[in-house]
């Protein structure tokens, strides 16, 4: 065998030993990120995916914050404007966790409607301020400002 033909069969099994590990990692760490609306749609449709872990962006209900006694568990609601769901967590909350800010929650939602969170994650009001004056017209800019 010819040494090129040699370099060209090792190039393509480590080629393809690399697709391998990377398509095998994806699949074990890859996460839904989901409104609340698109989670409550996907458990109607397939009542299973209740265990699949998942990453949900929403905003919390105002007055929803239950902290219980310790400060490490927390109970609260979030809402996209259409669908809700209670979560659970347990861990430290970010400074920024108050009524009305959105969250991203990572997690499973259990079988009884309830979200665990494993990860919670809140936007930094200081860092999203006003757009500038030529982005407030645009339509992205004013949903924004009606679900705030």
């Amino acid at each position: 065998m010819k040494p090129r033909t040699k370099f060209l069969i090792g190039g393509a099994v480590v080629v393809g030993v690399a697709a391998y590990l990377m398509v095998s990692s994806i699949r074990e760490t890859g996460e839904y990120y989901l409104t609340p609306t698109e989670l409550a749609a996907k458990v109607k449709a397939d009542p299973t995916f209740t265990n699949a872990g998942v990453k949900v962006g929403a905003r919390v209900v105002p007055g929803s914050i239950d902290r219980k006694p310790g400060g490490t568990d927390y109970a609260f609601r979030v809402t996209d404007g259409t669908a809700t769901f209670p979560v659970v967590y347990h861990g430290i909350a970010p400074d920024t966790f108050t009524d009305s800010v959105d969250v991203v929650v990572s997690g499973r939602l259990g079988t009884d409607g309830t979200f665990r969170a494993t990860e919670l994650l809140a936007k930094c009001a200081s860092r999203y301020e006003n757009a500038p004056r030529k982005y407030q017209q645009t339509a992205g800019y004013k949903a924004g400002a009606r679900r705030a």
